[in-house]
């Protein structure tokens, strides 16, 4: 009886099923653009960071604080990437409806299947493309992915390898002439690490309020 039902039912016609995923796009979109914005402002954060410790010339700290700066920014371009491609994918939907109206449905688009394919492993969107690829599948406009590219999506952890010209020039842009000083800090610091208990209970504060900052950082990457 179920069967007969789901048979009976009407399909929505190409209009509606662009308009459904247009709109769902544009959703897509935003929530990219407000991940955005989250790590952007705790960049910020990271900043007030890094100045702090250069001046107590910790740049063990700082170092590491810029690493995660490196590794946000490439995260922020790779999402500016998602969402260009999330509203490329929306204009091929609407010539691929205009096309529908001619033969009375959609067909087969090798872009979408392309571009949809490559946001399938993007791992801040996979889920949702999983959705996507499904319904698209189902309508007919792309051919059913492998699996194996799904299952990259959901293992594809994160951006490469950080140079470390990168993290040198970001402590140089935020922490001034102090970032030049980091083969005698790395000294200082290490001698401060061994040298009283008091001593020691302040770096373990400061190695606290670190793995906070990089616990910020990676949540508003995720």
């Amino acid at each position: 009886m179920e069967k007969m039902k789901s048979l009976l039912k009407p399909k929505p016609n190409p209009q509606q099923l662009l308009k459904d995923w247009q709109r769902r796009l544009r959703n897509e979109g935003r929530n990219v653009d407000r991940q955005i914005r989250d790590i952007q402002r705790e960049e910020k954060n990271v900043h007030k960071s890094i100045k702090e410790a250069a001046k107590r010339n910790d740049m063990v700290s700082a170092k590491s604080l810029a690493k995660e700066i490196v590794r946000s920014r490439k995260t922020v371009e790779r999402l500016n990437e998602n969402k260009a491609q999330l509203n490329s994918v929306s204009m091929h939907l609407g010539e691929s409806v205009a096309v529908a109206r001619t033969i009375g449905h959609l067909s087969k688009s090798a872009e979408v299947m392309k571009i949809v394919n490559n946001l399938l492993k993007a791992p801040e969107i996979a889920v949702t493309m999983q959705q996507f690829s499904k319904e698209m599948t189902k309508a007919g406009l792309i051919e059913e992915m492998m699996n194996d590219a799904m299952d990259d999506a959901l293992d594809a952890e994160d951006i490469e390898e950080e140079t470390e010209e990168e993290i040198e020039k970001v402590l140089t842009a935020i922490a001034g002439e102090t970032a030049a000083q980091l083969p005698e800090a790395i000294r200082k610091h290490k001698l401060k690490q061994t040298s009283t208990s008091e001593d020691a209970e302040e770096n373990a504060d400061d190695e606290e309020e670190l793995e906070e900052m990089r616990a910020r950082l990676a949540s508003v990457r995720s």
